[in-house]
C-alpha cells in the first residue's frame, strides 16, 4: 500500500503543478489547509498549524527534492525555508500521503509556490521520476546558470543518491 502511494506521488510530482492540484481547485480548497508555518525540519519538510488548531501537521514539499540534513547544503536549505515561511500564513493543497505519513503538498505563500522558489534559489531540485524532469525544471535550469545555492558546486550530489550511499541522517525509531 505504501508502495502504491509513493509511486502516485511521484507520478502527481511529474506533472505540471496546476494539473497536480486541480482537482482541489474543483472541489471548493476540500483538500487545503491554511494555517501558520511553526517549524521547519528540513528543506522540504514542515509543521503547520492549521487555522481550525488542533496538532501541528507535517507536510513535505511535493515535487522537489531537498538536501538530506546532513549533506552537504542540507542546513542550508532548512534555513532558506525556514526564513521564508516560519510565522506565516501558507496554503497547503493535496491530499496524497508519503511513505512516513506526511501529507504531500504545494505550499503558496501569498499565492507564491514555495517549491519553485526554493529549487530557483538553489536549495532543491525538481523531482525527477522515470526519466522525467520534474514541474521545476525551468527553475532548477535557471538556478544551475546562476550557479546559485546547491549548484555553485559543478557536480552536487542529489538526495536520492546520498540517501543510497549514505542512508537517513535520521537515527532509526526504537522498536
Amino acid at each position: 500500500m505504501r508502495r502504491a502511494l509513493l509511486v502516485i506521488a511521484l507520478l502527481c510530482a511529474a506533472l505540471p503543478a496546476p494539473a497536480v492540484f486541480a482537482s482541489s481547485a474543483t472541489a471548493g480548497q476540500a483538500d487545503s489547509i491554511a494555517g501558520v508555518v511553526r517549524y521547519v525540519i528540513d528543506g522540504d519538510t514542515l509543521l503547520l498549524q492549521a487555522d481550525g488548531g488542533g496538532k501541528p501537521i507535517k507536510l513535505r514539499l511535493l515535487g522537489l527534492d531537498a538536501p538530506e540534513i546532513c549533506q552537504a547544503g542540507g542546513r542550508e536549505a532548512r534555513d532558506a525555508l525556514a526564513g521564508r515561511v516560519v510565522g506565516r500564513r501558507v496554503l497547503a493543497t493535496g491530499a496524497v500521503r508519503d511513505d512516513y505519513q506526511r501529507r504531500l503538498v504545494r505550499l503558496t505563500l501569498d499565492g507564491e509556490d514555495i517549491g519553485a522558489w526554493m529549487v530557483l534559489q538553489g536549495h532543491a531540485w525538481s523531482a525527477r521520476y522515470r526519466g522525467r524532469s520534474g514541474p521545476y525544471a525551468q527553475e532548477e535550469a535557471a538556478a544551475r546558470a546562476a550557479r546559485r545555492g546547491l549548484f555553485a558546486d559543478p557536480d552536487p550530489q542529489p538526495p536520492h543518491s546520498f540517501r543510497r550511499s549514505h542512508g537517513s541522517c535520521y537515527p532509526a525509531p526504537a522498536p
